[in-house]
């Protein structure tokens, strides 16, 4: 069904695709705390804690065209907490609606076992329903809810815990 997309693991080249998806989503005031652009030496860093083997950053690419990324991220950074991760999903903007979310959410779970994630997290705003609903649909649950703790633009925000246990 989902011939047209692929997954690659994600190479420092990429890096500047992966800034310029994630800056579009920034005005948005959806998906991000972040409330300006960042640059591409600012991620080096969160580039470099990803591994293929362990915290995965993939490049999702639609016919063969870069449209979004998925990263794993280590959940707290202290080793009891490694077979748990947090999952982000970022869609370049011309390429939403095509249900690659869903299949990136579902990529991302069936690779679980081989990562050996046996909990996946995913942090979002309480005001972003599209998210919460589509996590919802792959047995995501609400474990947290904390409230006002982002401001965008003079707007308190919810932050929501979704949690999934995988094995």
């Amino acid at each position: 069904m989902f011939t047209n997309i692929t997954f690659r693991d994600a190479g420092i080249s990429d890096l500047p695709t992966i800034v310029d998806i994630y800056n579009a989503t920034i005005p948005s005031r959806m998906v991000t705390a972040d409330t300006e652009p960042v640059s591409v030496e600012s991620r080096e860093k969160w580039f470099s804690d990803h591994s293929p083997a362990f915290r995965p950053l993939w490049m999702i690419e639609y016919d063969g065209k870069a449209c979004g990324w998925v990263s794993f991220q280590s959940f707290y950074g202290r080793p009891a907490y490694n077979a748990t991760a947090e999952i982000s999903i970022y869609i370049h903007q011309d390429f939403r609606g095509k249900k690659i979310g869903q299949y990136s959410i579902q990529k991302a779970i069936d690779a679980c076992p081989r990562l050996r994630i046996k909990t996946l997290l995913a942090f979002i705003f309480g005001h972003n329903e599209p998210s919460l609903q589509l996590f919802a649909r792959f047995g995501f649950e609400q474990w947290a809810h904390l409230p006002n703790i982002a401001e965008l633009d003079g707007i308190e925000r919810d932050l929501i815990i979704l949690g999934k246990r995988i094995f």
